[in-house]
């Protein structure tokens, strides 16, 4: 990493100069998008989630009642758009409900 006048950078700066030098974002994605599913689902949902897991751009959740993921398979493009929004950026593509 260049040694700069750490004077003239805001912190936000140099951590995003950290995080790109260093290949984070990656993980830091996988984080957030776990973060935002369970704060946007809500509580219910969460209770009937087993795990999460962010590939390439496809997000798969694994659900422990056969009727949500029925039920939610029905709105995925909705999911999609909200999750998406939360994040900031559209790192998800695809959702696989299992």
């Amino acid at each position: 990493m260049k040694k700069r006048n750490s004077e003239n950078q805001s912190l936000s700066e140099v951590l995003k100069e950290f995080v790109d030098h260093n290949k984070l974002q990656g993980g830091l994605d996988k984080v957030s998008v776990k973060d935002v599913w369970y704060r946007e689902m809500g509580p219910a949902i969460e209770k009937y989630t087993t795990a999460i897991k962010l590939q390439n751009e496809t997000l798969f959740v694994q659900l422990s009642s056969s009727v949500l993921r029925e039920e939610l398979s029905y709105g995925k493009g909705k999911i999609i758009a909200m999750l998406n929004r939360e994040l900031g950026k559209d790192l998800i593509k695809k959702l696989v409900l299992r």
